[in-house]
């Protein structure tokens, strides 16, 4: 591999790492009262990072996306004890939900107005703000929702009654499609996933293994 298709595919995983680990914070907040708050802001900034000179900056740096590398690794490797069909699953319908949007001028026009929005409100609100979580959800709501099948999330009914937590779940999807597209741009391919399966891995472990996950 050249180094430029090199830092091409480095560069994909870090956006399919920014995609699984808002699957996994899906999951984490439909199911428990304890998720990873530092990966949501990571997550939810993301949406809103539309000029960046690479694509770790569209995620701050890797070292916040450890969940994501973390998930993606038990996602693609070879020991299926590892893998959550829920998550899986999250991921599947957040790249087919990409691809009709990504096909749909009219509405990716609509969601880079709405979302710089954000960007301005961003001036004044804490991305995790919950004024901020529910504009981020209302995007999600008006924007994505009308053209693209509806995800079933999965969990604790009492959790998922909570108005924050249905914002924060819409907010995560809405920042899995950011990254779906991202990835996409930076030429992911569903195929790649069956056919590179190792090579992700493999590259994925190497950037897990240089992040400095805090205590």
């Amino acid at each position: 591999m050249s180094n430029n298709n090199h830092h091409r595919f480095h560069e994909s995983n870090i956006a399919l790492a920014g995609l699984c680990q808002a699957a996994a914070l899906v999951k984490q907040i439909a199911r428990s009262n304890e998720y990873d708050k530092p990966a949501l802001a990571t997550s939810l900034n993301s949406i809103a990072i539309t000029n960046s000179e690479n694509t770790e900056q569209v995620f701050g740096d890797t070292n916040q996306l450890a969940l994501g590398y973390q998930t993606l690794l038990a996602q693609l490797s070879s020991q299926s004890d590892n893998k959550d069909v829920e998550v899986t699953r999250y991921i599947a319908n957040l790249l087919s939900i990409e691809r009709k949007l990504s096909g749909n001028k009219k509405t990716m026009a609509a969601l880079g107005e709405r979302i710089s929005n954000i960007q301005r409100q961003q001036l004044h609100l804490d991305i995790t703000d919950s004024q901020m979580l529910s504009n981020l959800a209302s995007i999600y709501t008006d924007v994505v929702s009308p053209v693209a099948r509806k995800i079933q999330v999965a969990g604790d009914p009492t959790i998922l009654q909570r108005p924050d937590n249905q914002h924060r779940v819409r907010a995560l999807l809405l920042a899995g499609i950011r990254a779906a597209v991202l990835w996409r741009q930076l030429g992911g391919k569903r195929r790649h996933i069956l056919f590179s399966r190792s090579q992700i891995v493999a590259s994925a472990q190497h950037t897990l293994n240089n992040i400095s996950t805090p205590n």
